[in-house]
């Protein structure tokens, strides 16, 4: 048997696998697991009522950045250190927004590679970028708006200095490996 065939092969099973030691595990212990079940999908969804508000406002926050034209302007404004650094302006994009939203900047990652094509500079370093950030104002805004917490303290400023240090590390990488 190839490893690939082991490997689908537990990959099929996980899944029932956990959700039979979950019920299993529910019933030694005498927990009533539909109910529980239940009362949790009816706290899951107060919850997503709750974060519509946080998800409208990103969304819209996202729009205005795109039909304002800021991320060009930050583009051109940028141009000349990001050359300096050989980081390619295609990737600006990606940088701004990849903090505000992932789903935005999966669909500027895939214009990227749709133009310059997979083997690109651009296109590796904007996937890598992908992977080494997180979206700081998303989790800020939908989780910590979920729980009630108005007051950021240090978490927006930690959040936006770990996307920094994200996209410098991406840089990095992807220069190390592919310049």
């Amino acid at each position: 048997m190839s490893f690939q065939t082991v490997m689908n092969t537990i990959s099929l099973w996980t899944l029932p696998v956990i959700i039979i030691l979950i019920l299993t595990v529910g019933l030694i212990k005498k927990v009533p697991v539909y109910e529980a079940f239940t009362q949790g999908a009816k706290d899951g969804f107060k919850v997503s009522v709750n974060i519509i508000p946080y998800l409208v406002a990103i969304i819209v926050a996202i729009s205005m950045l795109k039909a304002s034209g800021a991320i060009e302007m930050a583009g051109a404004v940028l141009a000349p250190v990001l050359n300096y650094f050989h980081i390619p302006i295609d990737t600006i994009p990606i940088m701004i927004v990849r903090s505000l939203s992932g789903s935005a900047a999966l669909g500027i990652f895939s214009d990227i590679a749709h133009t310059l094509g997979p083997d690109a500079y651009a296109t590796k370093l904007a996937a890598i970028m992908l992977g080494s950030s997180e979206t700081t104002f998303y989790v800020l805004a939908v989780y910590f708006g979920a729980v009630g917490i108005t007051k950021l303290r240090y978490a927006l400023v930690v959040g936006i200095l770990a996307d920094i240090i994200g996209i410098v590390a991406a840089v990095s990488v992807c220069h190390w490996l592919f310049a």
